[in-house]
């Protein structure tokens, strides 16, 4: 599947650098004839994005985005394919500096994650870490201290003891 391109087999370790960026370009190409409904395809375009992200940030977020559409119109009922597809755009725009945009959509997931998993699952910590990132890049400190202490810690602590 899809994981052979994004981890070594037998050492167990993500690839990361000009290895992972050569073997995203490749499981692309390998599955762009599939149809724009395939999920292996959407897998790939997204593999493409994450290894375009750290070096690229700026070539990975149209491909990003495209496949959040594609999620959009063909996954419209996976609600998890879609936030997924959400963080991997706020991380590269943030990635890009554009803090402000990055940090509307984090805490949009977010609000999905306290919705559907609780405020304690680990997902929906991530995702309060992930607001946290862009609130120390603003720099928002008070805004920032106060999320990870009142409410990331406790609900961390409680779920994970």
């Amino acid at each position: 599947g899809i994981l052979k391109w994004q981890k070594c087999f037998d050492c167990g370790q993500q690839f990361h650098g000009a290895v992972r960026l050569a073997l995203g370009w490749a499981c692309w190409k390998t599955y762009l004839g599939r149809p724009d409904a395939d999920n292996i395809r959407c897998n790939g375009m997204t593999a493409l994005g994450k290894a375009l992200r750290p070096s690229r940030p700026e070539e990975a977020l149209p491909v990003l985005e495209a496949e959040l559409a594609l999620s959009r119109r063909y996954w419209s009922h996976d609600e998890e394919c879609i936030l997924i597809a959400q963080t991997n755009v706020s991380i590269c725009l943030g990635s890009l500096g554009r803090d402000d945009e990055a940090l509307v959509l984090k805490r949009a997931i977010y609000a999905r994650r306290v919705a559907t998993l609780g405020i304690s699952h680990e997902d929906t910590i991530r995702s309060g870490i992930n607001i946290s990132a862009s609130l120390l890049a603003l720099p928002r400190w008070d805004e920032t201290r106060s999320l990870v202490l009142d409410t990331l810690l406790p609900a961390a602590r409680r779920s994970l003891g």
